[in-house]
């Protein structure tokens, strides 16, 4: 077994290397094994519309059935629709199989409790319940679990019905689902609100035709931006495969990351509670963390990763929370976990009440030059120690660091970050700077240091 594929909040691998049959039984025992030993005995799953999804969860499912997990299935979905089923069944459990934007041939295990996300050292906890061999033995008398099937879907858009409330102007909006299970009920539910939608790649399908499903990656937007500038839309919004993250094109075909959209909500948030505490993420732009504190909030940076935020969310009772990746975290006027479509009707809203467009709504932030994430290939075994000597050099070396989560070094005019992916055999950096040039620098700054420990390794 590849012991790589336990990974900070998630199982995810390659599907016929790592997911071999054993592999996927072993783990849904170890899943229920788990759930036993905290008398838990019931669990919800939804899976996104990769190839592998019903072998997966076909695989997964019979395994804790037979040691006593009662199983209800809510079929293809996203994994905020299968956040909202555990709410809504009050499920001891949730398991979302999905791959989210990683290629095609890989897939994963999102899990949860009704107490909190498996994360961290809960899923090495699984882990080593597999390499130990210590699955629950159940009773004799103990029934094997049983399958249910349902659908939430008309309970979910009916609780974001009932949740926003547009102003007068309709929008005219361009979505690409990226042929993953997030744009048809976007679609949907934008039309029942008296949106103009024009729709790219909403199908489910999951070899990906039409570009790789993730909304960060310029590369992947282009279609989008194209069909925002011709229709001359209000905006465009792209989802990743699984739709818990959100990317946004702006009416002037400008693409805007999960840290742009944080000032925007964290503005009409604090307007109505104020000092209200608000999450980001390390590669998150200054200009939002300086925005929050200016208009009155208390911003936190913390670390990377949608298990991580929600937790930190809890910790610190903060109603919003955010990465660049577009993961967006509501806890004002909803649960508290990410929800890529929640995430674009709460935008929707604002743009509907205020009558204003995407830069007029970002017209008071402070121009800087940013760089998306830059993910580097890098080895899983090597990666954190990579960065662990980079920590090590900056901070020796005199710099500002914020090592929270890699090493952010800070300076007056940017920072330069450089941190393990917690999902990916990959380096993962941002910049950001008041010109070109600095940029350059910071990044030439960073960069040359990487490459010097890479070669010593």
């Amino acid at each position: 077994m590849n012991e790589n594929i336990f990974r900070e909040y998630d199982i995810r691998g390659v599907v016929e290397a790592d997911f071999t049959p054993e592999i996927v039984t072993n783990i849904g025992r170890a899943l229920a094994t788990y759930l036993a030993e905290k008398g838990l005995n019931n669990c919800v799953i939804g899976f996104d519309a990769r190839l592998s999804a019903d072998y997966m969860f076909s695989t997964f499912s019979k395994a804790m059935i037979e040691l006593g997990i009662n199983i209800t299935s809510i079929g293809q979905c996203t994994t905020p629709l299968l956040y909202f089923a555990q709410y809504k069944l009050e499920a001891d459990a949730s398991v979302m199989i999905t791959g989210s934007h990683n290629p095609s041939d890989m897939n994963g295990l999102k899990m949860s409790t009704k107490f909190a996300s498996i994360f961290g050292q809960e899923i090495q906890v699984l882990k080593n319940i597999i390499l130990e061999n210590k699955f629950y033995a159940k009773p004799p008398d103990r029934a094997q679990g049983k399958l249910d099937t349902i659908s939430v879907k008309e309970d979910y858009l009916g609780y974001m019905k009932e949740n926003i409330n547009m102003g007068e102007k309709k929008l005219k909006v361009v979505v690409d689902g990226g042929n993953g299970t997030g744009g048809e009920v976007a679609a949907e539910i934008f039309r029942h609100f008296g949106m103009e939608v024009i729709e790219l790649y909403t199908k489910p399908d999951g070899t990906f035709p039409n570009h790789h499903p993730d909304p960060t990656v310029p590369k992947n937007m282009v279609d989008l931006i194209a069909k925002v500038e011709e229709e001359k839309a209000d905006l465009g919004i792209g989802y990743d495969g699984d739709a818990d993250r959100i990317g946004i094109v702006s009416e002037t075909g400008k693409m805007l990351f999960g840290d742009h959209l944080m000032l925007i909500f964290a503005k009409e948030i604090l307007s109505r509670k104020p000092g209200a505490t608000i999450i980001g993420e390390v590669k998150c732009s200054q200009t939002m963390y300086d925005g929050i504190e200016e208009l009155g909030g208390r911003a936190i940076m913390w670390k990377a990763g949608h298990s991580l935020i929600k937790a930190k969310m809890k910790e610190e009772n903060a109603e919003l929370g955010g990465e660049v990746s577009g993961h967006i975290f509501f806890k004002d006027r909803f649960f508290g976990h990410d929800d890529a479509l929640y995430a674009s009707l709460r935008l929707l809203e604002i743009m509907s009440t205020t009558g204003s467009s995407i830069s007029e709504l970002l017209k008071d932030v402070p121009k800087t030059i940013m760089t998306p994430e830059i993910r580097l290939d890098s080895d899983d075994n090597k990666k954190f120690e990579i960065v662990k000597k980079a920590v090590e050099y900056f901070k020796n070396a005199g710099y500002k660091v914020n090592d929270v989560d890699g090493v952010r070094v800070i300076f007056d005019d940017g920072f330069g970050l450089l941190r393990a992916s917690n999902t990916q055999p990959a380096l993962v950096q941002r910049y950001e700077a008041q010109t070109q040039e600095r940029l350059d620098e910071i990044m030439q700054l960073i960069q040359l240091k990487l490459k010097e420990i890479e070669d010593s390794l």
